[in-house]
C-alpha cells in the first residue's frame, strides 16, 4: 500500500509531475476562478494518448478525460479522482485521497477503490479527518449527479462551474 499519492500543476514551468517525480511537459494550463485546467500528451501509457483535467479545489475533485488508444476505449466518459487541491504560488499540488469515481453521462456514476481507501485508513495512511473528508466529496458528486441525471456538466452547471474542454482531434 502507498501513501497518498502528490501530482504537482507547474503554471509558469507548463509541467506536470506525478507522484513518482516523472515531469511532462504540459500542452496548456488554464486557471478559471473555480480552477485549474490542464492538457497534455500521455507518453508513458500505452493505452491512453492525451489527458485533460480540471482541478476543482472547492468540490475536492480532479475530472479527467482520457483520450483512448484503439483497443484501449473503456465504458468512461469522465474519471474523478476525490482529492485535496492546494496552491503553493503558482503550482498547484493534488493530494489523492484514494477514492475514484468512473462516470459514465447520462447512465451512471460507481465509486472504486473503496478498498485502497480503506486500507489507506487503517495503515494510518490517512487519518479520520481527512478520510471523512474524502467520504463526504464523494457523497456530495455521487448525489450531485444522480440529481441531474448523471449529467456532469449539469450538476456542475448549477454550481456555477462550466468546464471547457480541448476538442478530440
Amino acid at each position: 500500500m502507498h501513501p497518498p499519492k502528490i501530482t504537482t500543476f507547474d503554471v509558469p514551468a507548463r509541467t506536470n509531475v506525478d507522484s513518482k517525480g516523472q515531469e511532462r511537459p504540459v500542452e496548456e494550463y488554464r486557471i478559471a476562478p473555480f480552477g485549474l485546467y490542464m492538457s497534455r500528451a500521455m507518453v508513458s501509457r500505452p493505452s491512453a494518448h492525451w489527458m485533460q483535467s480540471w482541478l476543482l479545489p472547492d468540490l475536492g475533485i480532479c475530472v479527467t478525460d482520457w483520450w483512448w488508444n484503439p483497443g484501449h476505449e473503456r465504458d468512461q466518459d469522465f474519471y474523478l479522482d476525490i482529492c485535496e487541491i492546494s496552491r503553493d504560488g503558482e503550482r498547484w499540488l493534488l493530494t489523492d485521497h484514494y477514492l475514484d469515481i468512473v462516470v459514465q453521462q447520462h447512465r451512471g456514476a460507481q465509486v472504486i477503490d473503496v478498498d485502497e481507501f480503506v486500507a489507506a485508513i487503517g495503515l494510518d495512511l490517512l487519518d479520520a479527518v481527512t478520510a471523512e473528508a474524502a467520504m463526504h466529496r464523494t457523497h456530495r458528486a455521487v448525489a450531485g449527479l444522480a440529481a441531474h441525471g448523471h449529467d456532469l456538466d449539469a450538476w456542475l452547471g448549477e454550481l456555477g462551474i462550466t468546464l471547457d474542454w480541448k476538442q478530440r482531434t
